[in-house]
């Protein structure tokens, strides 16, 4: 049969009641006569506990020394929930081994906090595979190559189910989660909000990047790049649900544009509420600047999502670009620091309260007149646009926070995604 790669998270992980459920269905495919390899995350809320406890030691971490050691420290939450589910398929009378990243070993370079997978030696799990075993390889780490231990950065086990799929040529990934597929958009938000059977690669690539919360992005990435066949789906069916009908559930990321997606203009709403502005004012309007600025910026491994540079007036003009919220505070330090006395200005604005919000949409590239409704409809809410960024399959503009759902709702109404699929 097919090898399999199933990823759990960390509500599903979340207690030993729901290891051992996880468990059961592993088992299941196993007995189906399927290879599997698992990728758990560690148990709900068991990486930020640590974390916590390090934040109580060093308020102020600002060091790799101290990254080094934050990765020590979270990855034991996965070695943690991997160990105890290989004890509980042994309860299940299933052959299992559970493998940390640097066992494995999935190499990484040496961003501590943010590493990146470089290669994976899959001679072990195929042995154990071979052997009959179930194999259980921790998420969210790797190992570089002086030895020491990395992390992926937040939502990093998906991206290593999907590396290991990759790897090892699975036939499909499963992303087990607390929902049960992608849906329109949040449907905290919108209750209304469908569950989507199929999405593209691409739609989905750009509903993670702009804040979807279902799949990581750069497990999206991983996913396109190799062409690993991938589903979200719930862990909280029950676990003995018909395997055929369990393999078809949830939403399936295609790669193939079907005959329907010419009809879906708009697919999904994603939204991010963790994103802050920053904006300098009375810059020399000259070639190089964007360089000078969001250089230093990437030097520093901070990530610039939003970009906008106003028209020229007397030489000079105003530059704004968003990050991450968590790297705001360090943004503005090392634009203090190396930034500003080289451009000759001091005037630098920031806003921690604005939110991002977007319209995905494959169809888009055929449809005219998408972006004119889509702020049309935020006109009428009295709604004022920040800033507007485009592709070909998505339009996102930055507005404040404090009009996200409304924002969300009247988009999702606009483009009639309540409504059941053609």
């Amino acid at each position: 049969m097919a090898l399999i790669v199933h990823k759990y998270g960390g509500t599903s992980m979340g207690s030993t009641e729901r290891i051992r459920n996880v468990a059961k269905r592993v088992a299941k495919w196993a007995r189906a006569g399927h290879q599997m390899v698992v990728v758990p995350s560690a148990m709900s809320g068991e990486t930020n506990r640590l974390l916590g406890l390090a934040k109580e030691l060093a308020p102020e971490k600002a060091s790799a020394a101290v990254d080094r050691e934050l990765d020590m420290l979270a990855a034991t939450g996965e070695q943690a929930s991997s160990a105890l589910l290989a004890i509980a398929l042994q309860a299940e009378g299933m052959q299992s081994v559970s493998y940390a990243g640097w066992q494995v070993p999935i190499r990484t370079n040496s961003a501590y906090t943010k590493a990146r997978i470089e290669s994976i030696d899959d001679k072990k799990v195929r042995a154990d595979l071979a052997a009959g075993r179930v194999v259980i390889v921790t998420g969210f780490q790797g190992v570089d190559e002086h030895g020491h231990i990395t992390t992926l950065g937040r939502g990093g086990s998906d991206t290593s189910a999907v590396a290991v799929a990759a790897a090892m040529k699975a036939a499909e990934c499963l992303i087990y989660t607390d929902v049960d597929g992608v849906y329109t958009t949040d449907p905290r938000v919108v209750p209304e909000a469908r569950r989507l059977k199929t999405v593209s690669f691409e739609e989905m690539l750009e509903m993670a990047s702009m804040g979807s919360k279902v799949l990581q992005i750069r497990s999206v990435e991983f996913a396109g790049k190799y062409r690993v066949p991938l589903r979200v789906l719930s862990s909280f069916t029950p676990w003995d649900i018909d395997i055929q009908e369990e393999a078809a559930s949830g939403t399936l990321i295609t790669f193939e544009e079907d005959e329907h997606m010419e009809n879906a203009v708009v697919s999904g709403i994603a939204f991010n509420r963790d994103e802050a502005k920053i904006s300098i004012l009375s810059v020399p309007d000259k070639p190089g600047i964007a360089y000078n600025i969001l250089g230093a910026v990437a030097d520093a491994n901070i990530e610039v999502d939003v970009i906008i540079q106003n028209i020229s007036k007397d030489g000079k003009t105003d530059f704004s670009f968003t990050v991450h919220r968590n790297d705001y505070a360090r943004t503005i330090d090392l634009l203090k620091a190396k930034v500003l006395p080289a451009l000759g200005t001091d005037h630098l604005e920031g806003d921690t309260k604005i939110c991002k919000v977007s319209i995905v949409g494959i169809g888009m590239r055929s449809h005219v007149g998408i972006a004119s409704k889509m702020f049309r409809a935020l006109s009428e809410e009295g709604i004022n646009i920040q800033m507007i960024s485009t592709s070909e399959i998505k339009t996102s503009v930055v507005i404040d926070e404090k009009y996200m759902e409304l924002a969300v709702r009247a988009l999702h109404r606009a483009f009639d995604l309540d409504q059941p699929a053609a």
